[in-house]
């Protein structure tokens, strides 16, 4: 659930265009670490949380040495005054793309099956595939980089509606087959590799191939091929209303769906069940575990067989995001000085992140907003000025506000 405000690409794209503003601060890209750098950082954090009124945020380094470094400034609950923390968990939304993906790309090496074979091969079988756009010529590929053609069901006007009559109830209404049946007997975008558009559908059609192939959910896989092997023990599927350490989370007054202003309620429930997701992105993280498999994903370490290539095989997005391309999972910003740049951000109501590796320093960063209220601008602010204190290795605060 990338964007649930009927704004596709605006939040992914917007975060990417900032990067070419890079060239300017570092012009010599240094990784090496000094012992300003996790205090230079931890400030940054603090006045960030203080000049944009965030309610609270974390954000975590891994340099290319190793070394990783965490902080959190402001509030897990305003209310109650419960410091953030660095353990402090969130809504990671579409960044789960990635591990989707990923996962999708070592079960293919393992039982040699083919990125580029129809989806019909795993799920045609289903009563209602005939009825999904492109159904005969879209490919495992074109879900993954956005090729497909296919709607996305979260920008519906029926999937809002849906939500909004659902969510005071306890459990979650929305499994795979209703979330596709939103889509249903709609036109195709386009032929499939004619175009981009972002579509969590695809992600979970993806998910039901992934269950097809394996027999068993897809958590399951997720955890046994990266969760347990990396010891990102503070992610876990977010399928349930009652998520341990989990930071309350701000929503706009204006989300499409009538949420309450806090995600979490006076039990200590999630005010909505977030099984919603699932392989549209599905997990609560920390910025910790998030800047670690971003460290371990993009430099080449998440499976035992080469397999960035695979990953990183892209499609342009278009006019809209020059110098942008998606590859499975993964957005690359190959325009500015330092590129490629890899990551994805996240957006779902209450929660904001994002996840960045710079390929020429080796440098990977995390963070986690427990707000949907802040403006993209700031978003993208946070993210320049994070990069810019660790690339310099902490000589940089000036693009702290």
């Amino acid at each position: 659930m990338n964007q649930m405000r009927r704004k596709p690409t605006r939040l992914l794209i917007t975060l990417f265009l900032i990067f070419p503003w890079l060239s300017s601060c570092a012009d010599t890209p240094n990784p090496s670490t000094n012992d300003s750098l996790p205090e230079t950082f931890a400030t940054a954090l603090k006045r960030f949380q203080a000049q944009y009124k965030l309610p609270g945020i974390t954000a975590t380094y891994v340099l290319a040495d190793g070394v990783s470094y965490s902080a959190a400034a402001g509030w897990a609950d305003v209310e109650s005054g419960a410091p953030m923390s660095v353990s402090s968990r969130m809504l990671a939304a579409s960044i789960g793309k990635t591990f989707v993906a990923a996962t999708t790309v070592s079960l293919a090496r393992e039982r040699n099956i083919d990125l580029d074979a129809p989806v019909s091969n795993w799920l045609g079988h289903n009563a209602w595939f005939e009825r999904l756009p492109n159904h005969k010529s879209m490919t495992l590929r074109h879900l993954l980089t956005h090729t497909s053609g296919l709607p996305n069901h979260v920008y519906m006007p029926a999937f809002a509606e849906a939500v909004a009559r659902q969510w005071p109830n306890p459990g979650n209404a929305f499994t795979p087959d209703v979330l596709i049946s939103f889509i249903l007997d709609t036109s195709p975008l386009f032929s499939p590799g004619k175009g981009w558009a972002y579509s969590d559908t695809g992600y979970i059609l993806t998910g039901l191939v992934i269950e097809s192939v394996t027999k068993r959910s897809y958590y399951e896989e997720l955890d046994e091929r990266f969760l347990a092997p990396l010891r990102l023990d503070q992610t876990t599927p977010s399928d349930q209303r009652l998520l341990a350490n989990l930071a309350t989370g701000y929503v706009a007054a204006d989300n499409p769906f009538g949420f309450p202003p806090k995600t979490i309620d006076q039990n200590g429930f999630l005010a909505w069940h977030p099984g919603l997701e699932w392989t549209g992105g599905g997990l609560i993280s920390t910025s910790r575990d998030l800047a670690h498999w971003g460290d371990a994903l993009f430099r080449g370490r998440a499976m035992p067989a080469p397999y960035l290539d695979t990953m990183l095989d892209s499609v342009a997005i278009g006019a809209d995001a020059p110098g942008v391309d998606y590859g499975l999972g993964i957005a690359i910003n190959r325009s500015s000085e330092l590129s490629p740049v890899y990551g994805h951000g996240g957006w779902i109501p209450g929660y904001s992140s994002s996840l960045r590796h710079y390929s020429q320093s080796e440098i990977t960063i995390a963070f986690q907003v427990n707000t949907d209220r802040v403006p993209q601008s700031k978003l993208s602010d946070v993210e320049l000025c994070l990069a810019r204190i660790v690339i310099s290795a902490g000589e940089d605060i000036a693009c702290v506000p």
